[in-house]
């Protein structure tokens, strides 16, 4: 097999934020329909990087330390906008400090939304759905799926149209910090930011784009679930001239009922890999000549 068939996905969340797959059930389903190489890019935490990087050495996958940060632009509408972060130094004490912070605010959103269900004559088991949970992230689709396991909707959809949506009974707003903030933390941590899914996020404004890359944005997704390959071509066309890595991912959270995992739908080829690890190679080159 030549090196252009190979093929990875650098979006993938575990359970330790709102997916279904362990860190090595990811890598081992990776392993089965044929990636070279994956990213753990869970919300606003690397507790599951290390289970991933060991589980890619059983199974003959790379895996590559990463996350996905939540940020809020600051315009009239405050639009959500997701940072993803590759290479990112999971271990060091500092990074894992800067993310403490989210891991509290979510859990005391995870509270609100229980309470606010609660209000509503919905009983979810706090014990099984929060405190159960741990250490891990507590997001909203924990809390739809619960409300369809216990029989309250139809389905995670619904859930979100009658409870968990924005405006809806039961919501709670995230805690976000800026795009530049985001960008920031990653780099701090050895890291090589990339917007994530800007079709989704309606991102097609070039000064916004010019705006990120000022404060150290280094990459953008062109290859997601959420783009058609249309707008897959508009992205590696934007990436190209504005010197940015395009990357790609399924964003895959799992198995849900019937169906089967994203993973390995979306081609991404194995250069984009090889484009970050050169983004990597400048930034440790850059830091090291700052010491």
């Amino acid at each position: 097999m030549s090196q252009k068939e190979f093929f990875v996905d650098l979006h993938i969340h575990t359970n330790f934020s709102d997916g279904v797959f362990t860190p090595e059930q990811v890598v081992e389903y990776a392993a089965q329909v044929g990636l070279s190489a994956i990213s753990i890019t869970d919300h606003d935490t690397v507790d599951g990087v290390q289970e991933a990087i060991e589980a890619g050495k059983k199974y003959g996958v790379e895996v590559i330390a990463g996350i996905e940060l939540s940020a809020e632009l600051d315009n009239v509408t405050k639009t959500e906008m997701h940072i993803l972060g590759y290479y990112v130094n999971h271990k060091s004490k500092a990074f894992n400090d800067s993310l403490s912070i989210f891991k509290k605010v979510r859990l005391q959103r995870a509270k609100d939304i229980y309470n606010k269900l609660k209000a509503l004559n919905i009983n979810l088991n706090a014990q099984g759905l929060i405190e159960g949970i741990g250490a891990k992230i507590v997001g909203r689709l924990h809390f739809a799926k619960a409300l369809l396991e216990n029989g309250y909707v139809s389905s995670i959809s619904e859930a979100f149209r009658l409870y968990l949506g924005l405006n809806k009974p039961a919501y709670v707003p995230k805690h976000y910090i800026s795009p530049k903030d985001a960008i920031s933390i990653i780099i701090k941590a050895g890291g090589i930011p990339v917007l994530a899914h800007p079709y989704y996020g309606h991102y097609s404004n070039k000064n916004i784009f010019k705006g990120l890359i000022n404060d150290g944005l280094m990459g953008i997704e062109a290859w997601h679930k959420s783009h058609p390959p249309h707008i897959t071509k508009k992205f590696l066309s934007i990436a190209e001239n504005m010197n940015l890595v395009a990357t790609g991912g399924s964003d895959c959270h799992g198995a849900y009922g019937k169906d089967l995992p994203l993973m390995g739908k979306i081609k991404v080829p194995y250069s984009v890999v090889e484009a970050l690890e050169e983004k990597k190679r400048r930034l440790d080159e850059k830091n090291n000549m700052l010491l």
